[in-house]
């Protein structure tokens, strides 16, 4: 059987400023080719080219990756202010709808910073959009300096529902991870489980309630160093082995036994 295909949601960028392209991450198309052991293909994000009929048709599963611009709160019933940053209408449009869609048929999603935060948003919930100035919160930005390894660096631990789905996948309970986002859930809607915490309460680990299909998604970044990093590397075997099942034709597949 040929390796199933994964749809990287990736991000619009000017090229010298001024000459527009769709992007996606090497660290992304790496663990999915080498972790995973999917065929990652670049999706773009802008709905005059796509559809969620057709993707869904060409890919056997989908990654949200991360981005500069924040999910427009309109999304999710706010107004915008300069504390949202920028934004990608475009995206949003392709992301959300296309989440929906694959929850609905369990077809594997995972979530990955903005992608987890896209996940959410799909299903409901609200973000802050500068975690940091809550009470008793952490600083969860990049560090503006440094080298990317120091960016990357692992930054804090996750604690993790110790029978979830999550659990099972990194067969721990408590992990560490980087941490490089300013944005987070403020509420969870109906079926959006929090399934994993930072110490200062952040959510940094979800799930969809009642979803046929994988739907783990997370809100650091795993791609870092996904081939060794002993967290990143089971996260993205497990969406491996669920796009391989949605391939084979295990249509139903539920989301805690993903792994």
């Amino acid at each position: 059987m040929t390796r199933p295909v994964v749809g990287i949601v990736g991000n619009s960028f000017l090229m010298n400023d001024q000459y527009p392209t769709f992007t996606v991450g090497e660290m992304c198309v790496s663990a999915v080719a080498h972790v995973s052991d999917c065929l990652p293909l670049a999706v773009p994000p802008n709905p005059d080219y796509t559809s969620p009929d057709d993707l869904m048709a060409a890919c056997d599963g989908f990654v949200f990756t991360g981005g500069r611009p924040n999910v427009h709160p309109e999304e999710y019933g706010q107004n915008p202010t300069d504390a949202h940053g920028t934004f990608d209408r475009n995206r949003d449009r392709v992301s959300l709808a296309l989440i929906r869609a694959c929850v609905a048929r369990g077809q594997p999603i995972l979530g990955i910073c903005r992608g987890f935060q896209e996940v959410a948003v799909a299903f409901g919930a609200t973000l802050h959009p500068e975690i940091r100035d809550l009470p008793g919160r952490d600083n969860h930005r990049m560090p503006p300096d440094g080298t990317l390894e120091e960016q990357f660096e692992l930054r804090h631990t996750v604690s993790v529902t110790p029978d979830g789905p999550f659990a099972k996948v990194f067969g721990a309970s408590e992990v560490l991870t980087n941490t490089l986002h300013g944005q987070g859930i403020e509420t969870s809607g109906a079926r959006v489980v929090i399934d994993g915490w930072a110490p200062d309460g952040t959510p940094e680990a979800i799930y969809i309630d009642g979803a046929p299909g994988f739907t783990l998604s997370v809100q650091w970044h795993p791609e870092y160093n996904a081939a060794h990093d002993p967290v990143s590397r089971p996260l993205f075997q497990a969406f491996g082995n669920a796009c391989r099942a949605w391939r084979a034709g295990e249509r139903s597949q539920p989301v805690a036994m993903s792994a």
